[in-house]
């Protein structure tokens, strides 16, 4: 009969009460558990293996590049950080609200460290999300001018509850990839939320996309529903023995 059963499991791709079969059968059969009970510890080792596998998914689609979380982020050597606000933010309250954040601070501040961290804690919540680097964002809107998906892309980019577009900086874009940029948060306006760490200040934008009429629309939509983080001091690239003492008056 337990071959019986674990057969039937596997029929059933049932693979998390599969794994624990014989070892609850064992603890049943030494306790005298009665099988109401047994069929739950079955059922809830099932429900575990099913959110552990989403949980997986659920990270590999998001192309993280890196495993930062906001638990080891060095606060300690951002005094200047709202550290209460990160941890407010961690709620996932602006997800619900579809707002957007925005993290401005120069290389190596650890804006992105904060952004993934938020990220992360998003895909845990169960929110599908993705990660891309400007660039490759870019790019990738550019490419999909020659066979015409670009709607398509868009499309697929919107559903993403969270998207992450990191380092949105000094890049060399084209009309068709800013009118495509245009386009893409346009269509998560309101809807989504989007993360975008930059080491550019709002007013400088305008000299990045080059369209004055379009980054008013851009800025206007963004910042409707936004939170602006901006994240100064020393690089954190740089030890911190080595970073130089503060001056004293």
């Amino acid at each position: 009969m337990r071959e019986n059963l674990r057969t039937l499991l596997a029929k059933l791709k049932l693979r998390g009460m599969e794994k624990v079969l014989d070892s609850e059968i064992q603890r049943a059969q030494k306790e005298g558990t009665a099988l109401p009970e047994v069929l739950y510890r079955l059922l809830m080792e099932e429900d575990r293996f099913r959110e552990e596998r989403s949980l997986d998914y659920r990270i590999q689609q998001a192309k993280i590049p890196w495993n930062w979380t906001l638990q080891t982020f060095p606060f300690d050597r951002k005094p200047d950080l709202n550290r209460s606000q990160i941890q407010t933010l961690a709620g996932l309250s602006f997800v619900e609200g579809a707002q957007n954040v925005v993290f401005i601070g120069e290389t190596g501040t650890g804006k992105t460290g904060l952004a993934i961290g938020l990220l992360r804690q998003a895909i845990l919540s169960g929110y599908r999300c993705r990660f891309f680097k400007a660039q490759d964002l870019m790019d990738s809107l550019y490419a999909s001018l020659a066979d015409r998906s670009t709607q398509k892309l868009i499309q697929t980019l919107s559903r993403y509850t969270v998207l992450l577009i990191d380092e949105l900086g000094y890049l060399t874009l084209k009309p068709e990839q800013v009118n495509a940029f245009f386009r893409l948060m346009d269509e998560r306006y309101g809807k989504t939320s989007t993360f975008i760490t930059t080491n550019l200040e709002y007013n400088d934008w305008y000299p990045l996309f080059q369209r004055k009429p379009l980054v008013d629309a851009l800025l206007n939509r963004l910042q409707h529903h936004c939170i602006t983080i901006r994240v100064g001091g020393p690089s954190l690239r740089v030890p911190e023995e080595q970073q130089p003492a503060p001056s004293t008056p």
